[in-house]
């Protein structure tokens, strides 16, 4: 239970109600200044991904329902273009 110390109450709320594991990363023991953290940029990339669609950007919806809406509209969205683009070797042929 030590490596969930800062976790707190989210990982118990996601095993009970989500039925899922959340895995905290954290820092080396020992580490000075900048270090890389192992899977933290897929958080970090997936979010700049979302935050491409402008209505993400500021918080324009009034319900939480409304922006739950709109963040999956965006996920749909990148999850359907990266599913029907073809690879990347038919695409540099079609252009030549």
């Amino acid at each position: 239970m030590d490596r969930f110390r800062y976790g707190g109450q989210l990982i118990n709320w996601s095993g009970s109600f989500l039925n899922m594991t959340l895995k905290t990363v954290s820092r080396p023991r020992g580490a000075k200044g900048f270090v890389v953290l192992p899977r933290r940029w897929k958080a970090e990339r997936t979010l700049g991904w979302i935050m491409k669609a402008r209505r993400n950007v500021r918080d324009y919806e009034r319900l939480p329902q409304h922006s739950e809406a709109r963040l999956t509209w965006a996920l749909i969205t990148l999850m359907t273009r990266r599913i029907t683009r073809g690879s990347h070797q038919a695409r540099w042929t079609k252009r030549l």
